[in-house]
């Protein structure tokens, strides 16, 4: 895997480039749709492909060890098979699932033992186990295993945490350089950088993985429940600390404003549930503000979704029509509001490739961030 950074904004920590990887050439900034176990929920791959213009997507270890299982994964010839999916695909190594059980695993320096959220069954995942893991998943970009504290957690705990991320850490490296790919393409491993809230703790964990020279970081244990203004001031920490030439990866953020707000920090590559599951739940994201489109007001507008034509959804149905489906209780409406949210996030990395070439993104951000987090 190889970046190239090809523009720079000349006010902020933005840049713009491409990642290239051997299903693809992605641009950065990017977001990438979640497909947890395979699949973009009430999503076609086609809708994917050419009405969202998904560059990449993401699966997660942790519930596609548990189902459908590596055997088929494996005799399926990897996931972009088993899912027909030739574009890039980025493994989460199932730390951050596995550490949300709580009650239900135990953390060794070995690894970490845990109980399926399934059927309850006793499982290992340890730093060298996620990568054979991810070996046999064969996503293109996988990640280390790290333990992702809690927000609120304290610099003691955060310390011990970090320790232990550290050492699992210089383990999966090992274990990832003295193993092959399984179909005949190249995969990239991104350590984890923890560290919780503190700035120190941040700036070592960084100093650590950038020591140990990898294709590309990953940046976790953020959007965890602390203040979004203490994400912002820890990407400031890593900013100067992560190599210019090497792809940043926020984890799990997050809403439009939150990328917006990273992409100003230096941050390259995103991944979040939000556009899909708040599409589920009737919320909906637009260039004026959000829009709970199960609310009264809009059983008579037959305006587009998103007047400012974000998506390809927009000229198609009207906000009277798709509320009309959420109170019949329609499929329809959660795959419409699905694939508006998502094409409204790639859209908006779109355009931030755009201003940051041009060199008037910090200006164009401050311009629309607001209204992405007014509620209509």
């Amino acid at each position: 895997m190889r970046f190239e950074k090809i523009a720079k904004d000349p006010e902020s920590s933005a840049r713009c480039g491409l990642l290239y990887t051997d299903h693809g050439v992605v641009e950065t900034p990017i977001f990438m749709p979640v497909g947890t176990v395979g699949s973009v929920k009430a999503v076609y791959h086609r809708d994917l492909k050419e009405d969202i213009k998904a560059q990449i997507i993401l699966g997660n270890t942790y519930h596609l060890y548990l189902r459908p299982g590596l055997e088929v994964i494996r005799r399926a010839g990897g996931l972009h098979k088993f899912i027909s999916w030739d574009r890039p695909i980025l493994t989460d190594s199932g730390g951050y699932q596995v550490f949300s059980l709580a009650e239900n695993r135990k953390l060794t320096e070995e690894g970490c033992i845990f109980r399926s959220h399934i059927d309850g069954s006793k499982h290992m995942f340890s730093p060298e186990g996620v990568v054979d893991i991810q070996r046999i998943i064969g996503a293109d970009i996988i990640m280390a295993l790290d333990e992702c504290p809690p927000g609120d957690s304290d610099h003691k705990y955060a310390k011990k945490s970090l320790t232990l991320t550290q050492k699992w850490l210089e383990r999966g490296i090992a274990h990832f350089d003295s193993t092959e790919p399984l179909y005949g393409y190249s995969q990239a491993f991104f350590p984890i950088i923890q560290g919780c809230v503190y700035p120190d703790l941040r700036a070592e964990a960084a100093e650590h993985a950038v020591s140990l020279k990898r294709d590309g970081y990953a940046i976790g244990g953020l959007s965890v429940g602390e203040p979004a203004e203490v994400m912002y001031q820890m990407l400031e920490v890593l900013d100067p600390l992560l190599p210019e030439d090497k792809p940043r990866y926020l984890m799990g953020v997050g809403t439009p404003a939150n990328i917006l707000e990273a992409i100003d920090r230096g941050i390259d590559m995103f991944d979040c549930v939000m556009p899909t599951r708040n599409a589920r739940n009737g919320m909906l994201f637009t260039s004026r503000g959000m829009i709970n489109i199960r609310n009264r007001k809009w059983a008579d507008d037959f305006s587009p979704i998103d007047a400012d034509g974000t998506s390809f959804v927009d000229n198609t149905y009207s906000k009277a029509y798709l509320r009309h489906l959420f109170v019949s209780g329609e499929i329809l409406g959660a795959q419409i509001a699905s694939e508006h949210n998502l094409a409204f996030y790639l859209k908006l990395v779109k355009d931030a490739r755009a201003h940051i070439k041009t060199g008037d993104f910090k200006r164009w951000k401050s311009s629309i961030v607001k209204s992405l987090e007014t509620k209509l």
